[in-house]
């Protein structure tokens, strides 16, 4: 039986070529956008779960309270995860992972610069379940100045040779090669291709816990509440953190109290950190659970399209089927083996389109991967999950949009078929029908093609706001630091270059997130209730003019003024505000960073974007010297490769270990919005597909309207109507739908952009014009798709179709 049924399916689908090409290709087209969007979801959810006991693991992170607002740090301080261990028996383990940032190792005269290394704990190997090709992961990081890397690391450095055993040299010290680990899995928040042996490091500080800068994971036991341990941590706090906090700003024990209340310690699960968690210095950039939720309707109003394509043609080809039905009945066929026949038509043509769909996701991978940054495999689509995933979506899809037609064209009275009528619904039934799936096409296609408008509009606002600086013609000289006392040697020496119109010495920059950062409190508030987290920017005289900064409020720092060397300060605006000196002028005014560093105020720098325009500008102070990491070149050519070959030689002169190396300002400024670049992209490419397939329905749709009207068409013509008047007969229906669509679509996506846009700190304000324009963007393609039909309708002969049968 069902092997007839699928039979009959086959043969229909063969004659009915055009109703065949449009179902299966929309269907293809959709799940294939569905299977590209799934494997990106899944990818995303999965991050973090590759340990054994990923479950249980969670990184303490620092909730830190300030005037104005709160900050969150993704770091704690070095002690932080062994007291907590020594504290309380329901944590089994704790492992620390601090980031070593760019440097150059050596090996038998050889050099090369590393920007991805990280110091650890002996036990993080193990704690990860990070498997080593060579060396045992529970020793391999136990001795100090001891090293785990990965073989791309190896081969690098020993080529054929065996790792283990060899000697590294990096900054003066030698470090043993003692394991050789596989690389850290696609998915993780963290990827590095060496870790460090954490032993005898920092030993000075080991027991500090009013800082950040270590990140730092616990294994709990299983059963373990996260949120009553928490509730616990402040007694860590008063115990440890506010004796620091005396001893630091030379205050009572009791007054440091009050100030360590805004140190709160709580529990991130593992597992939470790449979609849920946005902390301070984060190890790497994180993606949003919004994007998960936004992604996963797009996916669904993908298939949602394609079922009610399906299901809109189903019903408007019915009159094409009404006598083959009838007669099957006349014959003694019953429903239920007319909707088992429907439905294998449905699942038939649902496989095909699977099928293809899949061709389609795998030629399409690389670029996809390519867009998206991800490392997706064939292999994810054709594995055992995934297989079985696709059945149950065969099955779901093919019933889903079978389902109806199904019984539909199951019920058609007999009698009346045979007579000559449809024997289908009454045509103010059918009509409606299809009219309603016409309007939730139209409303999925309205609302995605204003969702693209206004996620392109936020992304080009982000990235082309007032910053507050110049970043453009501004190179950026890397790794000054090796020159030592020479750097302003070689300042002084490329500013007798034409080419050249400003340099700055300076140890961080904006958009590059490699700054320095502290506590601080107005002197006369010895409380601690003024304390605020305030980054920091080591700069010179020349800094702040090189960038074209604006001073809102006293001076820049000035060879005219020796002291500014050890205590001067310029505040940003967003300081100021936080220190509570919103209403008067901070100059003059002196800042505390421990009882022995204390700064005066001599200068406030209008606020600039120096992260992300997704944040909001958070404290920021300069300080004089003390760091020449970069030199800033303010350049006047477009002949940038002779200029560069220029700089290189002198840099060469200085014999320094490593190369010359460099960059653009602007270019680290556009790096902060790749993650956005890519998610724009990505969502107006499956927009677009979205609203193809919505019209790709509408033309099917179209096609069977004007069938089902050509001796309409012929008799009207006959009798005198123009083609115009024929034309719009055909179009204005549709028209009015269409219109309903967007009465409908445009209200209730609104509000949904509208919440999406409030997790921006600096957002567009919802442009009207994209509302119109989707409007008559959606209207205009629609007309253009029935359009074709009906011109086509409307400029056939008459005479075939009053003589067809």
């Amino acid at each position: 039986m069902h092997k007839t049924y699928f039979k009959l399916a086959w043969r229909n689908l063969v004659r009915n070529k055009t109703f065949s090409f449009i179902n299966i290709f929309g269907l293809s087209v959709g799940l294939a956008a569905c299977l590209l969007i799934c494997a990106f979801l899944y990818d995303e959810l999965s991050y973090d779960s590759y340990p054994e006991q990923a479950g249980q693991i969670y990184r303490v992170q620092l909730h830190f309270l300030q005037n104005g607002g709160t900050t969150d740090f993704g770091s704690v301080d070095i002690a932080v995860g062994n007291g907590m261990k020594m504290a309380y028996p329901e944590i089994l383990a704790s492992a620390r992972l601090n980031q070593k940032g760019k440097a150059f190792v050596t090996y038998q005269g050889r050099t090369f610069e590393e920007l991805s290394m990280a110091t650890a704990d002996s036990n993080f190997l193990e704690l990860f379940s990070l498997p080593l090709e060579e060396g045992d992961r529970h020793t391999a990081l136990v001795e100090q100045n001891s090293m785990v890397v990965t073989g791309a690391f190896a081969k690098k450095y020993f080529g054929s040779e065996t790792p283990i055993g060899k000697l590294l040299s990096m900054q003066g010290k030698s470090y043993k090669v003692t394991g050789v680990m596989k690389p850290v899995p696609s998915n993780s928040h963290f990827h590095f291709d060496a870790l460090i042996s954490l032993s005898g490091v920092d030993s000075r500080n080991a027991g500090t816990w009013d800082n950040v800068g270590f990140y730092t994971y616990i294994l709990l036991k299983k059963g373990t509440d996260p949120a009553k341990l928490e509730a616990r941590f402040p007694d860590l706090v008063r115990e440890h953190v506010a004796p620091e906090l005396a001893r630091e700003m030379n205050i009572s024990l009791a007054e440091a109290e009050k100030g360590a209340r805004g140190f709160q310690f709580f529990l991130q699960p593992l597992r939470d950190i790449h979609l849920h968690s946005n902390t301070k210095a984060e190890l790497e950039a994180n993606g949003n659970v919004q994007y998960i939720y936004i992604f996963g309707a797009l996916a669904l109003l993908i298939l949602l399209l394609g079922c009610i394509n399906f299901t809109n043609l189903s019903t408007a080809s019915s009159s094409q089927r009404g006598r083959e039905i009838g007669i099957r009945k006349v014959l003694g066929s019953v429903r239920r083996q007319l909707v088992g026949q429907f439905l294998s038509e449905s699942l038939l043509l649902t496989a095909l389109s699977i099928v293809i769909a899949l061709g389609i996701a795998l030629l399409l991978l690389p670029l996809f991967n390519q867009l998206a940054g991800k490392h997706i495999t064939a292999g994810f689509f054709l594995n055992i999950r995934t297989i079985a995933f696709l059945l149950g979506l065969t099955l779901l899809v093919g019933i889903l949009a079978g389902i109806y037609p199904a019984f539909f064209l199951s019920s058609i009275r007999t009698i009346s078929v045979l007579k000559g009528g449809s024997g289908t619904l009454k045509p103010g039934q059918q009509k409606r029908l299809r009219s309603g799936l016409v309007v939730a096409q139209f409303v999925f296609s309205t609302a995605l093609i204003i969702s693209t408008i206004v996620v392109y509009r936020q992304l080009h606002y982000m990235q082309h706001i007032r910053l507050g600086y110049d970043k453009d013609q501004v190179l950026v000289i890397k790794d000054t630091y090796m020159l030592g006392h020479s750097a302003e040697a070689f300042k002084q020496q490329l500013l007798q270059d034409q080419r050249i119109r400003g340099a700055s010495i300076a140890g961080s920059r904006p958009g590059n997130g490699d700054m320095d950062g502290t506590v601080v409190a107005p002197k006369e508030k010895q409380n601690g209730t003024g304390s605020i987290h305030i980054n920091i920017y080591h700069v010179d005289y020349d800094y702040i003019p090189l960038l074209n900064m604006h001073l809102t409020a006293g001076r820049n720092f000035s060879p005219s003024f020796p002291s500014d060397s050890s205590e001067a300060v310029i505040l940003n605006e967003a300081a100021v505000r936080d220190l509570g000196w919103g209403h008067t002028n901070p100059v003059g005014k002196a800042l505390e960073r421990s009882a022995t560093s204390q700064y005066k105020v001599v200068g406030v720098v209008e606020d600039f974007h120096y992260a992300s325009a997704k944040q909001k500008i958070a404290p920021l102070m300069m300080l004089l010297g003390h760091n020449n990491g970069t030199i800033l070149l303010k350049i006047r050519t477009a002949e940038v490769t002779p200029l560069l070959a220029d700089i290189k030689r002198q840099w060469d002169s200085y014999k320094t270990v490593n190369p010359f190396s460099y960059a653009f300002l602007d270019e680290s400024f556009t790096r902060m919005y790749t993650a956005e670049q890519r998610t724009g992209q990505i969502f107006t490419i499956f927009a677009v597909i979205a609203v193809v397939i919505a019209s790709l329905g509408l033309f099917g749709l179209a096609a069977f309207t004007a069938e089902q009207r050509k001796k309409e068409i012929g008799i009207r013509k006959v009798l005198g109507a123009s083609v115009q008047q024929v034309l719009l007969d055909l179009t204005k229906e549709f028209f009015y739908l269409v219109l309903l669509a967007c009465a409908v679509a445009i209200p209730l996506t609104g509000w949904a952009m509208h919440a999406w846009l409030q997790d921006f700190a600096y957002r567009i304000p919802l442009p009207v014009w994209a509302f119109a324009f989707a409007g008559v963007l959606s209207i205009v393609l629609a007309l253009a798709t029935i359009s074709v039909q009906a011109l086509r309708a409307a400029l056939a002969n008459p005479v075939k179709s009053l003589k067809c049968e």
